[in-house]
């Protein structure tokens, strides 16, 4: 139950405040739930996983065993809820339908809809007033669906709203190349569902950039690859910061996450086999027009080849606007709390060298503010659903004073390759495969079976 701003009760009657019903918002209720701690989920989407739902018909690289947190199976089990097979891998479709819906539906009013968090802070106490300030509650200030504000008290605030509302930019230097902004018409920021049939006459028998490195840009040309099979004149264009290397493509066999390493391995088949050709060494500064295509020019002037389309996959970054006035201490360069920033740091580490970690980590300035999930990790783009759950098991330890369990560890991560993307698109013929991967002067070729046996640079 929410409390208003002129509540009477003390602080630890408050409930927690959690920003987002995704995966890691609806496990960090359901932990509040077993500590006996009231949560309130606030959920600017209309459903549960709001933002998986976006990307429902990609298939994820970690298996149903992975991505169900065990408090959340606890409050499932009741219900007469069935676990999926843990060795066979959701979509997103199936992820939202099949585990966050039901989750969020027992939580039952624990999960307000329509909620948008526009902004929170210490009660009565903008960032830079020191006194009184650790002994007051949040408050979260709220817009409805319909526009009706609302501020809710809290003892302590979970933001686990993730960062898909935010993608990277085709622009080199983090903001937007000129004339990005009066393109968007023909460039998209997601990896497309071809089985869409207006998704799929957008990119049939076109000439489409690819613009990334990681595990959705690999998604997007291993999907292009095979509508280039069905229909004549469909090419995909990759366009990478660096040369191509050994690590280009992930873990590959290596990668603990089969599915993972599944989709380097193919995407490197797809390009091989020249259904695209690649440009390396390309920082793009701006987007011209050239007729109806586009052509994008980089920073040392070369202007590449006239394209229909371009899908810009350069990751996603954190929405700190509404955090403004909380004290949070944040690396300057990931925008991951500074503790955690060094173990992620995706120049370093990849998914399964991130020690496991908790509240230490994730503790900020201001106490009782926590990042979790997808937005702890800033821009780093190397987070698995089993480190979110492991980070809301020990803050919610913490909360309910339970030191010695808030400091354990409980997680042991998949090693090797990279996890910044998604998997694989559902394909019945290959329903179990999905991968993710890696991280590319100045130099253009045609990947394809004449392509050169040796190459330099990497990830």
């Amino acid at each position: 139950m929410a409390a208003s701003i002129n509540s009477v009760l003390t602080t630890d009657q408050l409930p927690v405040v959690v920003i987002g019903a995704g995966p890691i918002g609806l496990a960090a209720a359901a932990h509040l739930v077993e500590r006996g701690i009231e949560p309130l989920v606030l959920e600017a989407g209309p459903t549960a996983g709001s933002a998986v739902r976006e990307w429902s018909h990609v298939r994820l690289f970690s298996n149903w065993g992975e991505v169900i947190d065990p408090a959340a199976e606890k409050l499932l089990a009741p219900t007469g809820w069935v676990r999926p097979d843990a060795s066979t891998f959701p979509t997103g479709g199936d992820w939202a339908e099949r585990y966050l819906q039901p989750l969020a539906d027992v939580l039952g009013d624990k999960v307000r809809y329509g909620a948008t968090v526009t902004g929170v802070a210490r009660a009565g106490r903008d960032r830079i007033v020191d006194a009184g300030r650790d002994e007051q509650p949040f408050t979260v200030h709220i817009q409805s669906a319909e526009g009706h504000e609302e501020r809710i008290t809290a003892r302590a605030v979970i933001d686990a709203s993730g960062t898909w509302s935010t993608p990277g930019p085709v622009g080199a230097d983090g903001l937007p190349a000129l004339g990005e902004k009066s393109a968007t018409d023909h460039i998209s920021y997601r990896v497309p569902d071809l089985n869409e049939a207006a998704v799929r006459a957008r990119y049939a028998g076109r000439r489409t950039a690819v613009v990334g490195s990681g595990a959705s840009a690999f998604t997007a040309l291993a999907l292009l690859a095979d509508l280039a099979k069905e229909e004549a004149g469909t090419h995909a264009v990759w366009i990478l910061r660096r040369r191509i290397g050994s690590n280009t493509y992930g873990g590959g066999e290596a990668d603990q996450l089969p599915a993972r390493g599944a989709l380097g391995l193919r995407a490197k088949a797809a390009v091989e086999a020249g259904h695209a050709s690649a440009v390396t060494g390309v920082r793009t500064q701006a987007v011209e027009h050239d007729g109806d295509q586009l052509v994008l020019v980089a920073e040392d002037g070369r202007r590449l080849d006239p394209v229909d389309e371009v899908i810009v996959l350069t990751g996603f970054r954190p929405d700190l606007s509404f955090l403004s006035e909380l004290r949070l201490g944040l690396d300057e360069r990931l925008q991951a709390p500074t503790a955690l920033a060094p173990l992620i740091d995706p120049n370093v580490h990849s998914c399964g060298t991130v020690y496991p970690h908790g509240v230490n980590e994730l503790s900020h300035p201001e106490q009782g503010i926590y990042l979790v999930g997808m937005k702890s990790y800033g821009r780093a783009p190397t987070f698995l659903a089993m480190t979110g759950y492991e980070q809301v098991r020990s803050i919610t330890a913490a909360l309910a004073g339970d030191q010695e369990a808030a400091e354990r560890v409980e997680l042991t991560l998949p090693e090797t390759g990279v996890c910044g993307g998604a998997g694989l698109f559902d394909e019945p013929e290959n329903a179990e495969q999905s991968g993710g991967g890696c991280c590319a002067a100045p130099t253009t070729l045609q990947i394809g079976i004449a392509a050169p046996a040796t190459t330099s640079g990497g990830c």
